[in-house]
């Protein structure tokens, strides 16, 4: 197992969560769903939405199924890291 500075550590992770995030994005648009529309399905908030897919808020399991489920996506392909997709903030 390799030891990266933990700085390096925090920042791949940062980079996976910010990468599951951005795949919800693209298949939400994809699909052309609202933010709205997906929050109304997952009983919570248009505001708690987007701190999903923004990836500020750690979500459990069975909040990323639900997920995979409104926008019939494979649970696997959501969380293939994609840094591409990765919008940097500025």
């Amino acid at each position: 197992m390799f030891n990266y500075p933990p700085n390096m550590n925090d920042d791949i992770l940062t980079l996976k969560i910010r990468s599951i995030a951005a795949n919800i994005r693209h298949r939400r648009e994809y699909r052309n769903y609202t933010q709205e529309y997906l929050a109304a399905k997952l009983d919570i908030s248009q505001n708690a939405y987007s701190k999903i897919e923004l990836g500020y808020t750690k979500i459990t399991v069975e909040r990323l199924f639900q997920i995979a489920d409104v926008l019939d996506y494979d649970v696997a392909e959501i969380l293939v890291a994609k840094p591409e997709m990765v919008r940097v903030a500025r």
